[in-house]
């Protein structure tokens, strides 16, 4: 397993405001090369508090590849369905430039009600945009000359600039929550998969039919994992819990909230059952996130032994992308955590 950092504003202008989280966010990039964190990630999303600071994810990363030399940069994910694919395409293949072939595209479909209200887009259309605008960038960044009549967007003889660094393209992930068809479809598709546990899923199981679809596909080479967690690492076990369970508890508080379009009524036949996806949310506690594997809290002896048996839970997980400075975490805290984690955690796997 290798370890990166993920960061997922969850704050409001008047707990950090946007100019503090961005410089304590990139101040820990920069522990990155030090103690081998392999990759760096964040979100895009828009109006609320949970998510809010990241509209565009290619911008934090761009000032992150120039804090760290060695980790990956990481979408995590970018949002076709509010994006132009010409010009997606052309900020990816910038970032792939400035990062020096260090980008990594993961690619989401979107699920708030107030995102697609104030983009004036219908949730139903959502699966539609998001396979067809991942479609027109994956061919914009391998092909030269393309052209695409879409439903949504369409184009004639384009190259876009810059080509990429990476050749033929970057890496590209699928987020995925909790339903087997998406997991599903990137094994069909030869994508590595994102995924987060803990969020009334079975996660286990999903990344077994992400698996298994890349067999039935005949992909070459491994399928590629990443799953999201909170960590909180301490030389106290009790400090730890005592530090991380009310955050871990307002970062869901906050969710609930963000998502509070799916206890309106039915939601959309694009995201059949997300209301009651939001009904766990809504009950997930601490405790239940720990059960879960999928908050790593106590001392660096208590957070290996946790990640061996998450590991093994997974049947094996390539990357895992922990959130290190969630909701309004003082800057102290969060650097404190990181030194400890990649001074006591991170080298107990470099050896195997």
């Amino acid at each position: 397993m290798k370890f990166g950092m993920q960061f997922f504003p969850d704050v409001r202008p008047s707990e950090k405001p946007a100019e503090r989280y961005f410089a304590e966010s990139l101040d820990l990039v920069g522990l990155c090369d030090r103690y081998g964190y392999s990759h760096v990630r964040i979100v895009e999303h828009y109006f609320h508090h949970w998510g809010g600071y990241s509209p565009n994810p290619i911008v934090f990363l761009t000032a992150a590849s120039q804090r760290s030399r060695t980790a990956r940069m990481v979408t995590g994910a970018v949002l076709p369905v509010f994006n132009n694919p010409l010009k997606l395409a052309g900020e990816i293949g910038m970032l792939d430039a400035i990062s020096g072939g260090r980008l990594d595209v993961g690619f989401a479909r979107a699920f708030l009600h107030h995102e697609y209200e104030r983009f004036g887009i219908d949730m139903e259309e959502s699966v539609a945009r998001f396979e067809e605008g991942l479609d027109q960038v994956r061919r914009l960044l391998e092909e030269e000359n393309v052209t695409a009549r879409g439903r949504f967007h369409g184009f004639e003889n384009v190259t876009s600039l810059p080509r990429p660094t990476q050749k033929p393209r970057p890496p590209i992930y699928i987020a995925a929550v909790g339903t087997p068809a998406s997991f599903e479809r990137a094994g069909e598709l030869g994508h590595a998969v994102m995924a987060i546990p803990g969020v009334g899923s079975t996660p286990s199981e999903l990344v077994g039919v992400y698996r298994e679809a890349w067999d039935r596909a005949g992909h070459p080479g491994k399928p590629t994992v990443m799953l999201a967690v909170f960590m909180y690492c301490s030389e106290d076990r009790e400090e730890a819990v005592s530090i991380a369970k009310p955050l871990i508890e307002r970062h869901f508080e906050s969710i609930v909230d963000a998502t509070a379009g799916y206890a309106e009524g039915p939601p959309p036949t694009t995201y059949a059952n997300y209301d009651r996806m939001r009904a766990r949310m809504a009950a997930e506690t601490f405790e239940s996130q720990v059960d879960h594997m999928a908050a790593f809290v106590g001392t660096p002896d208590d957070i290996v032994e946790q990640l061996h048996a998450f590991d093994r839970a997974m049947g094996g997980c390539d990357h895992v992308s922990m959130q290190v400075n969630f909701n309004d975490m003082p800057y102290e805290l969060a650097e404190r955590s990181v030194r400890l984690f990649g001074e006591r955690v991170i080298p107990r796997f470099a050896r195997g």
